[in-house]
């Protein structure tokens, strides 16, 4: 999870400060012309309130800034805990607005261009092992009183999660029907998942046919659910998955049922949904092989991005070898090399 904390431990308990116009500027900037999800404004806002604050804290504007600030507070940062990989985000977004400052010729050098973050390891993504994910997808509550048409609903949302490798942000974006407003749909004819992922690009995808029967059903549970409901049918502006009330699922909402059906499915983890996109990349890339058709599947405009999994592929296949290979243990090793016939007698 990243850390919103502030770089420098002088104003953590500080209001942030009122945004700069430039940083109002760039923002709008970075919402219409860059088309950036929500989520990824957010998270920049939230960046560029720390830049400003530290510039405050230093007496310094924003045109103004220099590498020699810029590495000063990174080693504050650094110094109060923060993440190598915390501090490479913030650089990032920083990096971002100094270079929109530049074509605006605002300032004359981007005090963030050659900095880095402190190196640090690259964690693998957690994924599910292939009986895991199918014990998730495939569980149904003893629970009577639960009611069906939720397990139907959380059926359905976790098979596309697993089955199609969809990003939160693209599921609670499909609308039951394709439209011109819609930012994704699901074909059912043609069996392909039509999203809207990050920076606006539109894939396809294929949906298989476990989680077009769950999608099927889950149709006929939002059907009854919107009639019962009239007024819901506006309510949900179209939306696939929709509380019994008729609004849109949130992505929260989404987290606290999946890690929720993990749990009474017996998994030792609670699952998040990008588990489940990193499992089926996991696991299309150990089927197949094809990091090219992951990348395309995932949506990924760089292909050093999909390659994590094939860390993933790697520590699979080395795990096979360790239960299997006679010599990949110590105790493997061992009884390999004694004899196999008794020495003769003296």
């Amino acid at each position: 999870m990243r850390d919103n904390t502030s770089p420098t431990t002088q104003h953590l308990d500080q209001a942030p400060p009122t945004p700069d116009p430039l940083v109002l500027r760039y923002l709008e900037h970075a919402r219409v012309e860059k088309r950036l999800a929500a989520r990824t404004l957010a998270l920049y806002t939230l960046d560029l309130e720390k830049l400003q604050a530290s510039a405050e804290q230093a007496a310094v504007s924003l045109t103004a800034v220099s590498p020699v600030h810029m590495r000063r507070w990174v080693a504050q940062m650094h110094g109060g805990g923060r993440s190598g990989r915390g501090i490479a985000l913030i650089l990032s977004g920083w990096r971002g607005f100094y270079g929109w400052l530049g074509r605006e010729g605002l300032v004359s050098i981007n005090p963030v261009q050659d900095l880095r973050a402190p190196k640090v390891a690259k964690p693998l993504p957690k994924a599910l092992s292939v009986d895991e994910a199918v014990q998730l997808a495939d569980f149904q509550t003893a629970d009577t009183e639960a009611h069906p048409g939720l397990q139907a609903r959380d059926e359905c949302l976790t098979e596309l999660l697993y089955g199609c490798g969809l990003r939160i942000g693209e599921l609670v974006g499909l609308d039951a029907l394709a439209s011109a407003q819609a930012q994704g749909w699901i074909d059912l004819q043609a069996a392909e998942a039509h999203v809207l992922g990050k920076g606006g690009k539109r894939r396809s995808v294929p949906v298989g046919a476990k989680a077009l029967r769950a999608l099927t059903a889950w149709l006929a549970v939002r059907s009854d659910w919107l009639s019962a409901a009239p007024e819901a049918e506006e309510a949900a502006a179209g939306a696939l998955f929709i509380s019994h009330r008729g609004s849109r699922l949130t992505p929260q909402h989404i987290r606290v049922r999946l890690k929720l059906r993990s749990l009474q499915a017996g998994l030792a983890t609670p699952v998040h949904p990008h588990m489940l996109r990193h499992s089926f990349a996991s696991h299309v890339l150990q089927s197949s092989g094809d990091l090219r058709a992951v990348q395309e599947l995932l949506g990924h405009a760089n292909i050093a991005t999909t390659q994590v999994y094939t860390r993933l592929d790697f520590q699979h296949l080395a795990k096979i070898y360790d239960a299997a290979h006679p010599r990949a243990t110590v105790a493997g090793l061992q009884a390999s090399l004694k004899p196999n016939r008794k020495p003769p007698s003296p």
